[in-house]
């Protein structure tokens, strides 16, 4: 069945041409590779996968942040460039339907990533004032700048770093990361055979062995991790079980990610903590005040904005501001997005190139205009 364009689609699409964003149209048929490599493991489990005759991994669209970015490159167009886009992503859904609309903005190149993080949160509420007059808007802003060179400045082990990184985005994964922190003892044994791979340091043998067992149960090493990221993760994991971190450090990151206070106070609150923690968060907490501060210019209904030191988003691409827009009654977010600086590098730009973008749920739009939601 075609999906129906919903019936404010002119709307955003008018919002696109009053601030000068350009409307980009990319492929439904997209290369898998970038997207199980850098969109995180959630969308990961997702995605639709299939092949070219040539044996190419091939997927349909599931976002449009790679893509956008990945047709930037290929044009070698010109930056700062804000690109607009509106339509079908496919993807499997806890809710149902594994195809529905998504609308958005990618701002890219922008150097004043302050100010840029502030039009796009001003942005993406902009839209949805439009298409929801009637609803309360709530904005929940968190860093993952901030949140890493917390974790660097308490003395965490490179590897605990990089495991609470990734689960920054999923609160579950987060919370299972943390209680093997405090009690490294409880992880669990793995099987004597891979126990054996693991403790010898060699990936090879360790990632043969998991491609084997994968083989033997159906698994595709394309639906997924594959056995080498399976075997890092699993020789990282026994590397951190020897890891204790000190009470005052695992205090220190409890208070931290305790901190939700209205985006105005988050300054002060934030110097205030690493005050009391000994520590200093250098460029990290200065980016935050002068994007607080340009975001505080927009205009927007401060008391409609939160900075919660714990949120992230489940995408492995970001490396700064992370936010998203809800409305009271609806569990599920209406606005995502973030800022995303090392995405381009990584597909292939030949220089940085600084990035920020949100996308909307369409549908969820939808409902709460019919007043099903």
């Amino acid at each position: 069945m075609t999906l129906r364009y919903p019936d404010f689609a002119p709307d955003i699409l008018a919002l696109f041409a009053e601030r000068k964003v350009e409307q980009v149209d990319v492929p439904i048929i997209q290369p898998a590779d970038p997207f199980l490599d850098m969109a995180g493991e959630d969308l990961r489990r997702r995605i639709f996968l299939t092949e070219s005759e040539t044996g190419e991994s091939l997927c349909l669209r599931p976002e449009f942040t790679i893509p956008v970015c990945l047709d930037h490159i290929a044009k070698d167009a010109e930056t700062p460039r804000r690109y607009g886009y509106l339509g079908e992503v496919f993807r499997q859904r806890r809710e149902g339907g594994s195809e529905f609309f998504q609308a958005g903005i990618e701002d890219l190149g922008e150097a004043d990533t302050a100010a840029a993080d502030a039009r796009s949160v001003a942005d993406a509420h902009a839209l949805l004032a439009r298409v929801l007059p009637q609803h309360i808007l709530d904005i929940t802003l968190g860093d993952q700048a901030v949140f890493e060179a917390v974790l660097a400045a308490l003395g965490l082990p490179r590897g605990w770093q990089k495991r609470l990184a990734r689960a920054f985005g999923s609160p579950e994964m987060l919370e299972t990361a943390l209680a093997d922190l405090a009690d490294p003892a409880s992880n669990g044994e793995l099987p004597a055979d891979l126990a054996r791979l693991v403790n010898a340091g060699d990936d090879s043998p360790l990632a043969a062995h998991i491609a084997k067992q994968m083989k033997a149960t159906g698994i595709s090493p394309s639906a997924g991790r594959s056995p080498e990221e399976i075997a890092r993760r699993l020789r990282e994991k026994a590397e951190l079980a020897n890891v204790r971190l000190p009470e005052t450090a695992f205090a220190a990151l409890k208070e931290f990610l305790a901190i939700r206070v209205p985006l105005e106070q988050a300054p002060c609150r934030l110097a205030e903590f690493a005050a009391g923690a000994g520590i200093g968060l250098g460029s990290a907490l200065d980016n935050f005040i002068a994007r607080a501060k340009e975001i505080g210019r927009q205009g927007l209904p401060v008391d409609g904005i939160h900075y919660d030191a714990a949120f992230g988003r489940p995408l492995d691409y970001y490396t700064g501001l992370v936010f998203e827009i809800s409305t009271p009654g609806l569990d599920r977010p209406l606005v995502g997005g973030g800022r995303y600086d090392r995405l381009l590098t990584l597909l292939g730009a030949e220089s940085p190139i600084p990035g920020v973008g949100f996308s909307v749920w369409l549908d969820r739009i939808e409902a709460l205009r019919e007043g099903s939601a």
